[in-house]
């Protein structure tokens, strides 16, 4: 059998290399942005509330990192220090620059376990993003307050010294002695 009859050159085998089309019509569910196509056909998304801000943190070195992604972090005025964070107000513009340095940052979200904050109100955020009101001393802590100072400073109050010494002198005198 000549070699030309085994190796013909004009027979080329291919296979069909093609990309797999698959049709999905109303199978997905719409979100702003993005298509999400659940495992089960009865899916539905639980309750949720979204919060209103977020505390953004920076947990790698802005060393070596591109000049977008610190133009970014520039714009948030987060310049690396280290123990630095902001707070970013929950809107898509906000989310979609966070989305591209997504992973430099820590986000959390801040919740409000005492309701919300009034302009007065003293507040401390926490590292765990829960927002606490501390609360103010009113009228009625300090009328209390003062009652207390003037128990302090008055003269007839029985503090310890005075109590060890009445003590030392009953017992040795006796408990029927005036």
């Amino acid at each position: 059998m000549p070699l030309l009859q085994i190796f013909n050159p004009v027979k080329i085998i291919c296979r069909n290399i093609s990309k797999r089309q698959f049709i999905w019509y109303n199978e997905g569910i719409q979100y702003p942005g993005f298509k999400y196509y659940p495992r089960y056909p009865d899916f539905e998304d639980p309750p949720y509330e979204p919060t209103k801000l977020f505390r953004v943190e920076v947990i790698k070195p802005l060393k070596g990192a591109p000049y977008w992604e610190k133009h970014i972090l520039k714009e948030f005025k987060l310049d690396g220090k280290k123990n630095s964070y902001v707070i970013v107000k929950n809107i898509p513009e906000n989310n979609q620059r966070l989305w591209k340095i997504k992973h430099m940052i820590k986000i959390t979200p801040i919740t409000f376990p005492d309701g919300f904050p009034k302009e007065d109100d003293i507040t401390y955020l926490q590292e765990n993003g829960e927002l606490k009101i501390i609360k103010k001393v009113n009228s009625v802590h300090e009328n209390k307050l003062e009652i207390s100072d003037n128990f302090r400073s008055d003269v007839k109050r029985l503090d310890g010294d005075t109590l060890r010494r009445q003590s030392r002198l009953k017992w040795l005198s006796g408990w029927d002695s005036p």
